[in-house]
């Protein structure tokens, strides 16, 4: 079979490939869809650790069976199907509670690290197992149902997350999964949404999405600008400040910070009331400056948000009603061969360049 292999360093090259073998509990799909994580574009250079050469990368991906294990019974080839990018064991003390992304066992699609090698779905196949497979509801492309992954992420976060109806919620970076969350708390009935981010274009997305208020932040992280609907306010006050201009001077109920920097951690932290609820997300950086004083006098819980937890029938069912809107976030569809041209641009920065889903 075809797939894309990165080979070396900054190098993926499309190459021919041994077909997958499937165990009694696996089905071998036949892939319609990957699309490109931004976890994927990290670790083509090495700096992340988890892709360690040579590896198929691609763990947000869909398609239909083409063959099933002997010890298969919920499946059959020529089912539309998707899939988590966690295989979890279904047997330790985690999955026992429920908390399946915690797994002890725990391995990711199309991650090569020092205790594991799993090929993902940068190819013309892949073995699944058939515990973390979930059907493509009717109606619902192939294209679409390769971006349940990220969904699941917001969602895990927002269900991680303690929010009542009316709630006012900072969301701190405007990256695809900021402004799924984005969506989602719109959704979930906030009055007030504060998008803070670097960027201009993916502030214009996060107001589409539902953002009330909107903080474009300077390179030193004082904004240069808020828009508060047609509302538009220049000054050189920081975030946390104009948060709390806009809530009446006691801060945000929650907050979610999806970057996982020193400098956007802050803003998340400071920009909460007095018990309020941080869930971070973003993991860029391993470690961050920990305002210790300030959440223990103001009583700020913390929650970490790791991955998914069984949240994807529910955000196929999402995908499927229209109740979030995936289609934005697609910047092009395109074949395999094509895959290292478009992670170069991802690896680039490329400005409005989202998402990129590769078909074999």
């Amino acid at each position: 079979m075809k797939a894309l292999v990165l080979e070396a360093y900054n190098k993926l090259v499309f190459q021919e490939v041994p077909e997958p073998k499937i165990e009694p509990n696996e089905v071998l799909v036949r892939v319609k869809a990957c699309s490109i994580c931004g976890s994927d574009v990290h670790g083509i250079d090495g700096s992340t650790g988890r892709r360690i050469l040579p590896i198929i990368m691609g763990h947000e991906a869909s398609g239909i069976i083409s063959e099933v294990g002997s010890d298969v019974r919920g499946y059959k080839p020529d089912d539309r199907v998707t899939f988590d990018s966690t295989i979890y064991c279904g047997k330790c003390y985690y999955c026992s509670k429920g908390r399946i992304n915690l797994c002890d066992n725990r391995r990711v699609l199309g991650v090569s690290c020092d205790e594991y090698r799993q090929n993902g779905a940068f190819a013309e196949y892949v073995a699944i197992p058939e515990h973390i497979l979930y059907k493509i509801p009717e109606g619902v492309s192939f294209e679409r149902a390769a971006m349940v992954e990220p969904l699941s992420i917001a969602l895990h976060a927002i269900n991680r997350t303690c929010i009542e109806l009316g709630d006012t919620a900072v969301v701190v970076g405007a990256g695809m999964i900021g402004l799924l969350i984005i969506q989602l708390l719109a959704n979930h009935g906030c009055s007030k949404i504060i998008a803070v981010d670097i960027s201009s274009y993916k502030l214009d997305l996060a107001k589409s999405f539902g953002a009330t208020d909107c903080i474009l932040l300077n390179s030193d992280n004082t904004a240069r600008i808020h828009i508060s609907n047609s509302l538009e306010h220049i000054g050189q006050k920081s975030a946390s400040e104009i948060v709390y201009e806009v809530t009446r001077n006691r801060g945000a109920d929650v907050s979610f910070e999806v970057v996982g920097l020193n400098s956007t951690f802050e803003i998340a932290a400071t920009s909460l009331k007095k018990g309020g609820i941080l869930t971070l997300v973003g993991n860029f950086s391993p470690s961050v400056s920990f305002p210790l004083q300030l959440v223990v006098t103001r009583e700020i819980i913390l929650n970490g948000s790791c991955a998914s937890a069984g949240e994807y029938d529910r955000c196929l069912d999402m995908i499927a009603r229209g109740v979030v809107d995936i289609d934005a976030f697609i910047s092009a569809a395109v074949p395999l061969e094509e895959g290292a041209y478009w992670f170069k641009r991802l690896y680039d920065k490329e400005k409005g360049l989202m998402k990129v889903i590769l078909k074999p």
